[in-house]
């Protein structure tokens, strides 16, 4: 067999096993949260730990028949979607005007924009938590759903920017000869055309939302989302592993769904423009 063939198989079997070592590295935490999830409490403690056993779904009956529970995933459900909604209505027209309008100070704004992502979050909470306090906006879904929308609306306006910049003018300009109005040329040829861009953002935003833990920690106080719900089940001198792997794995599958659902729009939309 030539060298190079030898050469080319070993790099082959090589990047395999690579890959099959991350892919192993990614799945394994998963399998284990499922698993965990369908063991009786007997055997989510035992030691060494258990690969075969007798699967049970309590620990999933008692999660689905705890109201609690089933509060802090509609809160969940409730603020992501809304945060999804406002999110895209504030920063779609915003993306828009500063990717086809140059006015004075739009270099600036942009940036300014931008700069926001910068910021770590946590650098940000103390100003959230004190203008909270003072409007009353503490503990309730109002003042959740305003602030993941201030998290997440710099992500909206950068991508949809970039998305907007590679619809051609012409098209633009060809409206304005037919008459057509500056907003209605942006709502019947310009949105049509970024609708791939704007489900790829409205999914990331309600990924991102979802899964936000620090502000719904500080913030939600009374009305948590599911993120920091989680938490019900470690207590003082007992960790309820079964309960809470289950609460786990519902909390993942609204995600998946959504990434199966949406995966293609997804695709498209973050790629666009990747190649000229």
């Amino acid at each position: 067999m030539p060298a190079e063939g030898r050469t080319g198989g070993i790099g082959c079997w090589a990047r395999r096993a690579t890959l099959g070592l991350f892919l192993v590295w990614t799945v394994f935490p998963i399998y284990w949260l499922l698993n965990t999830s369908l063991k009786q409490p007997v055997d989510v403690v035992a030691r060494p730990p258990s690969f075969v056993f007798w699967p049970t779904l309590g620990n999933y009956a008692a999660v689905l028949q705890d109201p609690v529970i089933l509060g802090y995933f509609i809160t969940s459900f409730v603020v992501a979607m809304a945060t999804m909604v406002l999110a895209i209505l504030i920063g779609t027209p915003a993306a828009y005007v500063l990717a086809r309008f140059d006015f004075r100070g739009s270099t600036d704004l942009g940036f300014w924009i931008l700069s926001t992502r910068f910021t770590p979050p946590v650098a940000m909470l103390i100003p959230f938590f004190v203008i909270f306090q003072r409007l009353g906006l503490l503990d309730t879904h109002a003042g959740l759903i305003i602030s993941h929308v201030a998290l997440n609306l710099s992500l909206v306006i950068w991508l949809m920017r970039s998305f907007f910049a590679e619809i051609p003018k012409e098209l633009e300009e060809a409206a304005y000869i037919d008459g057509a109005s500056h907003l209605r040329t942006f709502a019947t040829v310009i949105l049509p055309l970024a609708r791939t861009g704007i489900a790829a953002v409205a999914v990331l935003v309600f990924l991102f939302t979802w899964n936000e833990f620090l502000f719904s920690l500080i913030l939600g106080g009374q009305i948590p989302m599911i993120s920091v719900g989680l938490y019900k089940f470690i207590g003082y001198q007992q960790i309820e592993w079964g309960h809470l792997s289950a609460a786990a794995v519902l909390m993942l599958v609204p995600v998946i769904a959504i990434l199966v659902l949406f995966q293609r729009q997804l695709v498209q939309g973050l790629t666009l423009g990747a190649v000229k």
